[in-house]
């Protein structure tokens, strides 16, 4: 196998599937600080909700920050379940600190890390690279949508839910995707992966 194909994440032979301790370790320890994560950012969408009153939709160009984590350690990991593992515990961390939304972020986690979950698995866990993450990080989104559109704006028109989901969406393949590439190639050149195919 060549670097290039090395560094884009594809494999000639099966990759390993098994779970190491570390693995299991740095996925939760992912997820526990996204958790305080979405904890913070929770009290920073509150306080900027009244810039978007006169156009609501437009609040949700951040809400990719929430979706992070799905990427984040599945990029670092590289095993089935990273994604949506990484993206529950966290929102069972933010829902264990204290929300507005309540145990409802639990339900939004599990959704959103499993639209991240699905694009790795498409891939059958061979493909890392930018494109992936940027779509893990869209269909993140769009799992994001299809819990918040029923749960948060059933009674809104169609042009405004299309609106929500499009932002989710683009807010996903921007800030989880694009942005959780770039974190984890940051921390590569650091060295703090050493051990992981990341």
């Amino acid at each position: 196998m060549t670097d290039r194909t090395a560094s884009r994440g594809i494999g000639l032979t099966p990759p390993d599937t098994r779970w190491r301790t570390r693995d299991i370790v740095v996925t939760a320890v992912i997820a526990v600080a996204f958790g305080v994560v979405f904890w913070a950012w929770d009290t920073v969408w509150n306080v900027a909700a009244p810039l978007f009153t006169a156009a609501k939709p437009l609040e949700y160009v951040i809400s990719g920050v929430w979706l992070m984590p799905a990427v984040i350690a599945a990029l670092i990991v590289r095993k089935p379940g990273a994604a949506l593992f990484a993206e529950l515990v966290a929102a069972i961390v933010s829902a264990l600190l204290g929300n507005v939304w309540g145990l409802d972020v639990v339900l939004s986690g599990f959704v959103q890390g499993t639209g991240a979950e699905l694009v790795f698995a498409f891939t059958l866990y061979r493909s890392f690279g930018l494109p992936v993450a940027l779509i893990a990080g869209g269909l993140a989104g769009a799992g994001e949508a299809l819990h918040d559109l029923p749960v948060y704006y059933p009674a809104n028109g169609i042009p405004f839910q299309a609106s929500v989901a499009f932002l989710e969406i683009v807010s996903g393949v921007v800030i989880a995707g694009y942005g959780g590439w770039l974190l984890v190639r940051a921390l590569r050149r650091a060295g703090v992966l050493e051990g992981f195919p990341s």
